[in-house]
């Protein structure tokens, strides 16, 4: 290799003038190793990365101020929790105006009310409408949902509520 094509593949290497390549390689005696090494010690040309080889996958940390991890996280959890709640909206919205809510006595239906109605009388009248609700129970009157969704989770609760009203108002007539 002559010493143009020398200079020519140091200054590709290094990224440095011809200038500077021809004199790296004049100061080591025309070695390109050499001239590599003179021009890192001289800062003309930066040393390559240190690399190691390893079978176990590494990831190198990445350092944040805490303060901006704090705020990424309340970030996400915000806009996941109002997501979410977006979701269960939706979803109560879309169940209320497809299901009723029922009250039977002695095998007969006494009211049925879109459950929408049973939501926001709980909502702005909850006062009133949560104990009558429980006395109604103890007057052997019942509550079912019924509609287009399976709502066999919440009519097994209500099957519940009245059992335990039954309990206690057998309790009560027994003393």
């Amino acid at each position: 290799m002559d010493q143009l094509e020398k200079v020519d593949k140091l200054r590709e290497r290094a990224n440095v003038s011809y200038e500077e390549a021809k004199e790296a390689l004049e100061a080591s005696n025309w070695d390109l190793l050499d001239a590599m090494v003179y021009l890192e010690k001289h800062g003309k040309a930066e040393p390559p990365e240190q690399e190691t080889a390893s079978s176990a996958s590494q990831e190198t940390p990445q350092y944040v101020s805490v303060k901006e991890k704090v705020e990424e996280q309340e970030k996400e959890s915000s806009e996941g929790l109002l997501t979410k709640l977006a979701k269960i909206c939706k979803v109560l919205f879309r169940m209320s105006k497809e299901n009723s809510f029922c009250v039977n006595r002695h095998d007969k239906e006494l009211i049925r009310i879109p459950a929408w109605v049973l939501i926001l009388a709980l909502l702005f009248a909850w006062k009133i409408v949560l104990p009558a609700v429980v006395i109604a129970l103890f007057f052997d009157c019942r509550y079912s949902f019924s509609g287009k969704d399976d709502l066999s989770p919440a009519n097994k609760a209500m099957d519940k509520a009245s059992e335990f009203a039954g309990k206690v108002k057998s309790e009560f007539e027994s003393r």
